[in-house]
């Protein structure tokens, strides 16, 4: 096992502080006369990283009472898709699934490893099909003895172009025990009929022999490159991504799995965000019974910001979007539901550099005080930020840029 290592807070709290001082005021539209919310995350500590040298793209999942850590590792001849899971403040030994020299490797595209309701282990990376920058494909393995041996890896998607497919959320099926997967494809574009080619959200399921079954398109006109994100209700399980509409206004939509069908798209709350061009920054989504809550960056009239919706129903209707950011975000986004709210984290624009923040938010809209949990960097090296919570505990994870990049992991803490 990997132990734990606690690292000083003095710069944390000095950058915390002064994020702390932009709290709203009389002219703020969140402004209350109610007494303030607890600030819901405390004392951030770092562990050690079970990552070795030139890691990168992290990604985390919350497996009951712990939590599993996949990466890209550079190795001999390519690179490794390892992963770790956390028990308490120790990780296990980290395990390989695949090393290949033709992996896509890339800051906002990255692999997962989950666990499945019968506790087996499913995994998905990218592969290069051919010789163009975005001609890649998603490959899936699954593993029933916790990662010793691994399936033989297969494809959902059976178009056959040298096309961009990725951004991918696998999950379990919605009818039952077999696994599922939701992703970006970007076959369209070897269509050269097309005056304008299109990315498309589509769903395919992965039965126990292996077949993928159940291909479905969910959303025919969506963002090139913004990550998905998934969820599960008392009602089934519901999906976000980014829309698109052919006036190039891209705003976030979900899509829900309810009474054996997927619904029609839902906008979840209309920014009005016109960008000719992918911003490459995908919404996160987290479900607890019928309440659902929807994070997601958004530039419109060129004002960034970082915004969370809730829903009482499941997905099918959202309240107003509650403002999270400090007026500097990068956006890049996790959320995930706590008693009484949600905690969602972000990267936001520093004096120097950026930092990974955090902030609790009620239901009734009112906002913590945030917290910087680390430093970090505006660049597209410095990757995603992701992050989960087991039970009373933060835990989030991103990409250390540098000669020679490395992972931070942080737990913290969520006060009551």
């Amino acid at each position: 096992m990997i132990k734990s290592t606690n690292m000083s807070l003095l710069g944390l709290v000095t950058l915390a502080v002064g994020l702390a001082a932009c709290e709203p005021t009389a002219t703020d539209s969140r402004a209350t006369d109610k007494a303030p919310l607890p600030l819901m995350v405390d004392q951030p500590r770092h562990l050690a990283s079970p990552a070795g040298p030139g890691s990168g793209e992290p990604n985390l999942f919350a497996a009951g009472e712990t939590v599993i850590l996949s990466w890209l590792e550079v190795a001999e001849g390519g690179h490794e898709l390892r992963f770790a899971r956390l028990v308490g403040d120790e990780w296990t030994r980290p395990v390989r699934v695949i090393r290949r020299p033709d992996l896509f490797v890339n800051w906002a595209d990255f692999p997962s490893v989950v666990e499945l309701p019968d506790g087996s282990l499913a995994a998905h990376w990218l592969q290069y099909s051919g010789p163009g920058t975005y001609s890649y494909d998603v490959w899936v393995t699954v593993s029933g003895d916790g990662g010793t041996t691994w399936s033989v890896p297969s494809r959902p998607h059976s178009d056959g172009t040298p096309t961009e497919h990725g951004f991918v959320s696998l999950f379990a099926s919605p009818t039952g025990h077999d696994l599922s997967v939701v992703w970006l494809d970007g076959r369209a574009y070897a269509d050269s009929s097309l005056d304008t080619p299109f990315m498309s959200l589509r769903y395919a399921t992965r039965d126990a022999g292996g077949k993928w079954t159940d291909r479905v398109v969910l959303d025919s006109l969506t963002c090139d490159c913004c990550q998905t994100s998934t969820a599960r209700t008392s009602d089934g399980v519901i999906v976000a991504y980014r829309g698109r509409t052919h006036s190039e206004i891209r705003d976030i939509r979900v899509v829900r799995f309810e009474s054996e069908r997927w619904s029609d798209p839902v906008t979840v709350h209309d920014d009005g965000w016109e960008i000719p061009a992918c911003p490459v920054n995908g919404p996160s989504i987290s479900a607890s019974g019928d309440t659902v809550a929807v994070a997601w960056f958004t530039a419109a009239d060129d004002v960034p910001r970082v915004w969370l919706a809730f829903s009482d129903d499941g997905g099918k209707t959202f309240g107003s979007p509650i403002q999270v950011d400090r007026d500097r975000p990068l956006g890049r986004v996790a959320v995930s539901l706590v008693e009484g709210g949600a905690i969602v984290t972000w990267l936001e624009a520093l004096e120097d550099g950026a930092g990974v923040v955090a902030r609790a938010v009620g239901r009734d809209g009112r906002v913590a005080p945030p917290v910087v949990l680390g430093e970090s960097s505006g660049e597209r090296s410095s990757g995603f930020p992701v992050m989960v919570t087991r039970g009373r505990d933060l835990v989030v994870a991103w990409t250390v840029p540098g000669d020679v990049p490395g992972l931070r992991v942080m737990v913290a803490p969520i006060l009551p």
